[in-house]
């Protein structure tokens, strides 16, 4: 290649490579800004912020380990009494506990941000948010159809009695949720403002749910969930019915054994 060509053109290579580069970042501006990654970049703070919690819990554990292990050496130089030593013991359970927990959020999180980078809608397709949206009103309007049904009112009235425990729980989510909306449909939604509207919607769902079986427990349709005394109960049922069953094998087989034993041999 002739060199004066060379001396002219040197500088095309770094000027596209700068476009290309600021190509991708300008897509990416407006991909924020149109909302399409909205969901991806709420799943990214969701995760920092898991990821975060977990260091401090994990921090927590190391603590309280280091605290139960100065007590127990306490404890043998009769520094330390019994109970001092179980509270660090309990304490410690306590830290661990909430460590795994946050490890466990953490993994949790993770797949949602697979989930939603999997999820990326197209160019032409809703945006998060406008999906979000759409969610929240297919549950009002589920809600709506107790309200406005004078059938369903007589079949079902506690899903309008604010006097029952789940129906106001309904009515706090739904208030909940309003506001969140209301927070992330500004000019410029934040990730923050997405996810916090996100699992207001998803409580939201929840709480319909339960207050919608529990109108059908009140209406003879559902049954009611069982008590903790029911479910000792029908444990203990299943424990004794399993021991007889096994008694029973254990007694045919050594009856069996034994009239074996008894029987002559005719050899």
């Amino acid at each position: 290649m002739d060199p004066l060509l060379l001396i002219e053109w040197w500088w095309i290579a770094p000027v596209a490579a700068g476009g290309v580069a600021a190509g991708g970042i300008g897509m990416r501006r407006r991909s924020m800004k149109s909302g399409r990654r909205l969901a991806v970049d709420a799943a990214r703070h969701d995760l920092r912020q898991a990821q975060q919690l977990a260091t401090e819990r994990r921090m927590a554990a190391r603590l309280a380990r280091a605290e139960y292990a100065r007590v127990s050496a306490e404890r043998s130089a009769r520094r330390a009494t019994p109970e001092q030593v179980a509270a660090a013991k309990r304490m410690l359970r306590e830290k661990e506990n909430d460590a795994k927990a946050a490890a466990a959020d953490v993994r949790a999180k993770q797949v949602r941000l697979s989930a939603a980078r999997a999820a990326l809608p197209a160019a032409s397709a809703p945006r998060p948010l406008e999906r979000l949206q759409a969610e929240h009103d297919a549950i009002t309007a589920r809600w709506m159809r107790y309200e406005t049904d004078a059938s369903l009112q007589i079949a079902y009235p506690a899903m309008t009695d604010v006097k029952q425990p789940a129906t106001a729980a309904y009515l706090r989510a739904a208030g909940a949720a309003v506001d969140a909306r209301r927070a992330a449909s500004g000019k410029v939604t934040t990730p923050a403002e997405f996810a916090a509207y996100r699992d207001a919607v998803a409580d939201l769902e929840r709480a319909f749910e339960a207050a919608e079986y529990a109108a059908r427990v009140q209406a003879g349709e559902a049954p009611a969930a069982p008590t903790w005394q029911d479910a000792a109960q029908d444990m203990l049922s299943r424990s004794a019915e399993a021991f007889d069953r096994a008694a029973g094998a254990a007694a045919s087989a050594f009856a069996a054994w034994n009239e074996r034993k008894q029987r002559p041999d005719k050899r």
